[in-house]
């Protein structure tokens, strides 16, 4: 027994912003960022938040898939920015979808969060625990990003993905993952829900805060292993695979990636020009732009793989249905 996604759907903000206008808030230019990260263009929550846009990312996966809401017994959402604590981002998604037979609740593992989401539904799918799984990673990074460094605010964007996954007779393949504690610091954000007084959330601790060369490095490196740990885990050989989504970080982290590996770049699809890093959701979002564009064919072998804070960071392979 096997998970196979049957449906998927994104989400993002109406408001797009441009290069030009970060380059009214730092000092920098729309050639500067597209020459060192990829990224043209991010959208940004305005009446949107993390859990709106997870219910409209849901709801467009079930709608692919031709799922009803009361058939979903799983639901789990990857985020580290939601607008609520309690409930729970997947409880209030089953609120709003009217998934009463769900088993709901939250993920955190930034960037490699909805890898890890899918190879969770996919144990309890395989297992014979679950029947059918609802994952999404949403997210709201412009509400942890300090719009005055230039060295994150240039990077990252608003938006949720989210897939329907069925319980299939079929093989599954095992997952490769890890996580290193202790380069925690490479990438950081302090709770801000914490007792501390106003004066105090304006400092930078309490944004996103990333040593860029060390995340390169680190994403360059490890993502290679890891697509190699997988593949041989499972015994398949790079020849089978038609294409590798990762999570949509930065352009010459995936163009470093595809050269280690030595596979051609054209395997290695990428939409972070329009959406910058949207940590959880890239991965989702991604997938459906190339389910609806037709680019996803059934039998096509795919190599998922996250890499993020934490440090954190996992492949996984998949058949698709």
């Amino acid at each position: 027994m096997t998970g196979i996604i049957c449906g998927t759907g994104s989400y993002a903000p109406s408001y797009v912003m441009d290069n030009n206008e970060i380059a009214t808030m730092v000092e920098t230019s729309d050639e500067w960022i597209r020459e060192r990260t990829g990224v043209a263009t991010r959208h940004i929550i305005k009446d949107e938040t993390t859990v709106s846009m997870a219910c409209e990312a849901a709801k467009k996966a079930l709608d692919d898939g031709e799922v009803k809401p009361e058939e979903v017994d799983l639901i789990i959402v990857s985020t580290i920015s939601s607008n609520i604590i309690l409930p729970c981002t997947a409880c209030e998604v089953q609120k709003e979808l009217g998934a009463e037979n769900a088993t709901c609740f939250d993920l955190s593992a930034a960037c490699s969060g909805f890898v890890l989401a899918y190879n969770t539904a996919l144990a309890y799918l395989s297992g014979g625990v679950y029947q059918t799984a609802l994952i999404i990673g949403s997210e709201s990074l412009s509400n942890l990003t300090n719009w005055k460094d230039r060295g994150t605010c240039i990077l990252f964007g608003d938006g949720a993905g989210a897939a329907v996954m069925r319980a299939k007779e079929g093989r599954t393949y095992l997952p490769a993952t890890h996580s290193d504690g202790m380069k925690g610091k490479a990438l950081t954000c302090l709770s801000r829900h914490t007792h501390i007084d106003a004066k105090r959330m304006k400092d930078p601790e309490y944004y996103m805060q990333m040593d860029g060369q060390a995340v390169f490095k680190f994403a360059v490196k490890k993502v290679p292993e890891v697509v190699n740990e997988v593949l041989s885990k499972n015994q398949v050989k790079k020849e089978e695979i038609v294409w590798y989504i990762l999570h949509q970080a930065n352009s010459r982290i995936v163009e470093a990636v595809a050269k280690r590996l030595d596979e051609p770049i054209e395997k290695f699809p990428m939409n972070l020009q329009e959406y910058g890093n949207t940590s959880s959701a890239s991965i989702a979002i991604l997938l459906d732009e190339m389910k609806k564009s037709g680019r996803l064919k059934s039998g096509h072998k795919i190599v998922m793989a996250g890499f993020g804070a934490g440090l954190t960071w996992g492949a996984t392979v998949m058949e698709w249905g």
